[in-house]
């Protein structure tokens, strides 16, 4: 477990995670904390890891953590981040969801083909999977892949007619491939939670310490809506794999930022439960109590959510001016 000041912290390489944000600012060392930061390739990979005990908090989708609870693992989601992080990405050829009219009608494109996505019990998979029995499509593959980063090559290949990732895949689609966003994250499952901070239940007892790192999270989730144009240039320095604009991008196509836990939130990861019994992901229904603790992210972010409110383009203002000057 985390001393008082240190702490072990497993994360994806999603851009829009604060994870990044944190890696390159100072805002957890001005708080105190010293960050053991491991990039894995997906969800259910740091579940993995923290049952392997060698990680105290996850940035994760939360089928994988709901998953994990079923399997036993005495998990927490402590705090959100971000909703409505999935989108379908698909060629030249690939009608999209507006112009197909419906999501059956969209997923009938793909008969008798696959759709790529992240790791098996990913949000997005479990995504894909529940469009796919929800509108009774039968013969379109899901097929998974170990890194999210191997699906836009899988579209390029024509291995996959379509695939579902973050909204980096869609910016990573069309610059470097010829495929195009063909489904919005609004259009596939409202207010899902791409992710969420997940700790092992006993880290709860670092109350002091975990207070620390959410108020350092709720900080970079509200720099991220408030000057998106700074934190896309902190991140593109500290991943070293793409520019400013390429975050910036994939800030825009899902801008729904904030660390609170509403009970939007709430309802709509215990929407998956069901689901991923069905699926056959977990042995039995999980239990709201057994998958929250809202209590430290409620003292850090009292008051209503700002998931809905948007971000501001600060980037889009005249030099010298901010939002307070614009009212």
């Amino acid at each position: 477990m985390a001393d008082a000041g240190s702490i072990r912290i497993g994360h994806l390489s999603t851009l829009y995670h604060t994870a990044f944000l944190l890696r390159g600012s100072e805002i957890l060392h001005g708080l105190g904390i010293r960050a053991d930061w491991r990039l894995f390739a997906s969800g259910p990979d740091i579940i993995n890891a923290m049952e392997a005990g060698t990680l105290d908090l996850g940035y994760i989708g939360l089928p994988p953590v709901i998953i994990g609870i079923g399997r036993g693992l005495p998990l927490a989601c402590i705090a959100g981040g971000h909703v409505e992080g999935t989108i379908i990405v698909g060629g030249p050829g690939t009608r999209t969801f507006g112009g197909c009219g419906s999501m059956r009608a969209f997923l009938s494109q793909c008969a008798g083909k696959a759709i790529g996505t992240p790791p098996q019990g990913s949000i997005h998979d479990v995504i894909v999977r529940e469009l796919l029995r929800e509108h009774g499509i039968a013969d379109v593959e899901v097929r998974n892949y170990p890194w999210a980063d191997f699906l836009a090559d899988a579209l390029g290949s024509g291995e996959i007619a379509c695939a579902a990732g973050t909204p980096a895949l869609a910016v990573t689609a069309r610059r470097y491939g010829n495929a195009r966003l063909v489904v919005p994250p609004d259009q596939l499952w409202p207010f899902n939670p791409s992710y969420g901070i997940v700790v092992m239940r006993e880290m709860l007892e670092q109350e002091g310490l975990l207070l620390r790192f959410l108020a350092a999270h709720e900080q970079a989730c509200e720099r991220i809506r408030h000057d998106p144009a700074a934190c896309a240039r902190t991140v593109a320095a500290t991943t070293g794999m793409v520019d400013e604009a390429f975050v910036q991008e994939a800030y825009r196509i899902s801008p729904k930022y904030c660390a609170a836990l509403p009970r939007e939130y709430i309802e709509s990861t215990m929407r998956f439960v069901p689901v991923l019994h069905t699926l056959g992901y977990i042995p039995r229904p999980i239990g709201e109590k057994e998958i929250f603790e809202p209590s430290l992210i409620a003292r850090v972010h009292p008051g209503r959510h700002h998931y809905s409110d948007g971000m501001e383009e600060w980037s889009n203002l005249p030099p010298g001016k901010n939002r307070r000057d614009t009212r």
